[in-house]
């Protein structure tokens, strides 16, 4: 079936972000449906597991969003491309990566809760990313949901400037529509399957806040213009047109500082209004400034404007194995086109490839097509060496675009096949697993011998083993949870390293002197260069620094990797005949040693931000529980529909099996989410612990 030919303008590439179960999964069920992509509407939960865009497994059984999943879907003339991504912490790096190539998004909150504490965490996400969004407050229709409320808390804690453009008409289980506050109507429905929506007069009880909410809108629509303002100040808000507010609003929501808010049952019609939304004042691909990237040749900065005359640019930010088509690379193409049968250019790499077959997704479902053009999202079929953040472009006008950043992972497990026959396949699957998900990754114990996993958290790690018995037939053993600590310094010290053999016929000879001192934290390592003269030739000074580098990654007082360091070459001595580049390598190793031994090693531990949701009865024996693992507690605050938010840095060393151990002391009432905040400095006694436990492997 042919596409529709569809101007730039009217393309929408959008997030469905959130708080895990917020609704955005059926939020998204509700879309397409409403666009005709289904026929029904999937349920996370249900006896079916039937939600379009939760198609692994894994998703189905626990009732949640792993991956993100791009669908498209077209609505009054335009073509929207969303993903709908996790909410869950430990695959946060889904939502990073989604971001990263989307124009817009749409916040959805639980109207019971208002927001949470991953609402904050994806909301300043779109922030980094510079991502205009527009807020949908869902189940304000079950007991317990209020939309001014969760409204509220949108003020408290994400921005003041977030301003309804639909007020609900009823509450909880009365809901039955909106007033929308552009064109004054409202629009009401009897059932949430209905449809559609029927335009009628707004209810009289609710005139008087509709105009007051109406006045509102059109005073922060106005600051979006001189123009306007001025039309303002002469003649009132009569003297702006429907269409001049929508322009207004458009222009304050693209500046991504202002917000519109809506609210209904993510399930039904309602949905419809959200699409309006998306298509009135989100960003098109020609909103979006040009690209930016560099030249390989040059290393000069150059850009690229969202059209097909452009020299093709696109950045592949996510990959995932389909069992039919084998490696699917999502891509987002800011300018010229791909095609199949073209060649692309690997810009990360260097190499060529050629384009063998593109497909349109609809979650696990493929459409086959002949090209994306600049602005549009879709999967490539068959590329090598392509990894999530890999440019490609026109071999002949090559550019590398900014990769994605992705935090290195706190937790670690060892594991190991059950079965001879297992551990080719072991490899295997890991290997793919570790190509689609950048937050996951896998080393060798060099002391062991044993095959670590480490990930964002127990559940990541969980998944990634329940996936490798699932689609590789892989039975494996794990070990206990491990904590990633990390190492450095708090001083400063200079040390020599010397290494000179003699052993008849050539020697070697490299001999350095390094300063080391503390980084910024989160800086990781930095050589600097201030030999002057020739005291140490310049073609020694990189292997100097390869030495200190890799013996940093192994660790000085327990084997874990040294991070924010700084490294100062300021002298040394060389030799004519013995000196070579293997000397000062291993000269920069010896420094290395002593230095970082002479500047207060410390080990460092991840932190995480706990942030604990708790009927007030409990709340006594969560703070305690918390403080007993070296938690403490940052603040406390009144839940929107009664009971306890506690929030607190807790290490992670302390934190493994939390969940469980919170819902045995809350009845199963309390619930709990965590993010890596930072890594500290681990207490003297329990670094010694640590020491003792690493030597004693």
């Amino acid at each position: 079936m042919a596409e529709k030919k569809i101007e730039l303008k009217d393309y929408r590439n959008v997030g469905i972000i959130a708080h895990i179960d917020a609704g955005k999964t059926t939020t998204t069920e509700g879309i397409l449906y409403r666009t005709g992509i289904n026929h029904k509407i999937g349920t996370v939960k249900g006896d079916d597991g039937g939600a379009t865009t939760d198609w692994m497994e894994q998703e189905k059984e626990r009732g949640i969003t792993i991956t993100s999943a791009a669908v498209t879907c077209f609505w009054k003339d335009h073509k929207i491309n969303i993903i709908d991504t996790p909410g869950h912490i430990d695959f946060t790096a889904e939502v990073e990566r989604s971001l990263r190539v989307l124009d817009g998004a749409v916040t959805v909150f639980d109207g019971k809760m208002g927001v949470e504490a991953q609402s904050e965490t994806v909301w300043r996400q779109a922030n980094k990313y510079g991502v205009p969004r527009i807020c949908f407050i869902n189940k304000i229709n079950q007991i317990g949901g209020d939309f001014y409320k969760s409204l509220e808390t949108i003020h408290k804690r994400l921005s003041k400037n977030a301003l309804p453009i639909h007020l609900p008409i009823g509450f909880e289980k009365t809901i039955n529509g909106v007033v929308d506050l552009i064109d004054m109507k409202a629009y009401t429905y009897k059932d949430f399957t209905d449809k559609e929506l029927v335009a009628g007069e707004i209810p009289a009880d609710m005139l008087e806040k509709a105009k007051n909410a109406r006045s509102l809108l059109v005073e922060n629509a106005v600051e979006a213009d001189e123009e306007l303002m001025a039309k303002f100040f002469d003649g009132g808000e009569e003297a702006i047109s429907v269409e001049e507010l929508k322009r207004g609003l458009r222009m304050r929501v693209l500046a991504g500082d202002f917000f519109l808010v809506t609210g209904g049952d993510g399930r039904g019609v309602i949905v419809e209004k959200v699409l309006d939304l998306v298509n009135d004042y989100l960003p098109s691909p020609l909103d979006v400034p040009a690209i930016w990237g560099r030249n390989p040749k040059d290393d000069e900065a150059i850009s690229r404007k969202p059209s097909e005359d452009e020299p093709m640019a696109a950045l592949a930010f996510k990959l995932a194995t389909d069992p039919f088509v084998g490696k699917l690379i999502f891509v987002r193409v800011y300018s010229g086109k791909i095609s199949t049968g073209s060649h692309v250019l690997n810009a990360t790499t260097g190499d060529k490839e050629r384009i063998g077959r593109l497909v349109r997704m609809h979650a696990d479902k493929r459409e086959e097509i002949t090209e994306i053009g600049a602005g549009d999202i879709a999967a490539v079929v068959g590329l090598k060496d392509t990894t999530t953040g890999t440019t490609l472009c026109d071999p002949a006008k090559p550019i590398i675009l900014e990769s994605i950043d992705f935090p290195d992972p706190p937790v670690s497990i060892a594991v190991e096949p059950k079965t001879k026959a297992d551990q080719e396949k072991m490899g295997i699957g890991l290997g793919r697993l570790a190509e689609e998900d950048p937050t996951f990754r896998i080393h060798t114990d060099d002391d062991t011998g044993q095959t670590i996993l480490s990930g964002m958290g127990e559940l990541h790690l969980e998944i990634i083993i329940d996936r490798l018995k699932r689609e590789f037939n892989v039975e494996a053993n794990t070990g206990e949870p491990q904590v990633a600590y990390r190492e450095s310094i708090r001083g400063t010290a200079e040390a020599q390293g010397k290494h000179v053999k003699q052993s008849g016929g050539r020697g070697q000879y490299g001999d350095v002197w390094i300063k080391f001192e503390p980084n910024e934290p989160g800086k990781g390592f930095e050589f600097v260069d201030q030999i002057k003269g020739g005291v140490v030739p310049q073609e020694y000074r990189k292997p100097v620094m390869e030495g200190i580098r890799s013996t940093l990654e192994g660790g000085v007082i327990a084997g874990y990797p040294v991070v924010d360091v700084k490294a100062t070459l300021f002298d040394g001595s060389y030799h004519e005949v013995d000196s070579s580049e293997l000397a000062f390598n291993l000269a920069g190793v010896l420094a290395t040693r002593e230095g970082v031994k002479k500047a207060k090693p410390v080990i460092l531990e991840p932190v995480m931000k706990v942030e604990v949701t708790t009927p007030e009865e409990f709340m006594g024996d969560v703070i305690g529980d918390i403080n007993s693992r070296r938690g403490r507690i940052d603040a406390m605050e009144d839940l929107m529909g009664g009971g306890k938010v506690i929030r607190g840095f807790v290490p992670l060393a302390n934190l493994f099996g939390y969940t469980s151990d919170l819902r045995s002391m809350s009845q199963g009432r309390a619930a709990s989410s965590m993010e890596l905040a930072q890594y500290e400095e681990v207490p003297p006694n329990i670094a010694e612990e640590i020491k003792e436990k690493r030597n004693a492997k």
